[in-house]
């Protein structure tokens, strides 16, 4: 188990899903992450978040516990998917999750986020992870802001139609912010 840090659900804890195929962030990198998120977007009230990769689901409730209004959790893995669906029947969290692959999601979804979470595992490659990142962009509201965390020995690059905000590591984990 995990917990949220803070908002509403602050110190709740949440299941996260067994076995190797996820990697929850930790508690002291989801704080570094929404305290740089509350400087760069002012507030979370009434935003829009995708939560790619979505794990346990920690990144979105972390921001619904803080204002969000919807979040989108897209997971491939049909148990973790089931864990996702626990911790949001168990929060009463407006969210939907969508058990399906991240590319898929975006080819067939009709909506625009504010807030983008981007968390594959760290295999992925890192072309893969810049072109996904890529397909983002036309579902994006205005001043939408994108996080792409993979390891740090991993190197990321933003698309070409994305403005690099900063990028932060914490140990073996590494965050980068855009728009």
């Amino acid at each position: 188990m995990t917990r949220i840090v803070a908002g509403k659900w602050g110190g709740r804890r949440i299941h996260t899903p067994t076995g190797d195929n996820t990697r929850p962030t930790t508690d002291r990198v989801r704080e570094a992450a929404f305290s740089s998120l509350g400087s760069l977007l002012g507030s979370f009230d009434g935003l829009q978040v995708l939560d790619l990769f979505a794990g346990s689901g920690a990144l979105s409730f972390e921001a619904l516990s803080r204002g969000a209004d919807h979040a989108d959790l897209v997971e491939a893995d049909a148990k973790v998917a089931t864990v996702i669906k626990r911790n949001v029947a168990e929060l009463g969290a407006n969210a939907t999750v969508h058990r399906t692959k991240a590319e898929t999601f975006l080819e067939r979804a009709n909506a625009t986020w504010d807030l983008v979470f981007v968390d594959p595992p760290y295999a992925v490659e890192t072309a893969e992870v810049t072109a996904l990142v890529a397909a983002l962009r036309s579902k994006l509201a205005d001043d939408a802001v994108v996080v792409v965390e993979r390891s740090s020995r991993t190197p990321f690059v933003w698309p070409t139609e994305f403005e690099p905000i900063r990028d932060k590591a914490y140990g073996e984990t590494q965050l980068w912010y855009g728009h």
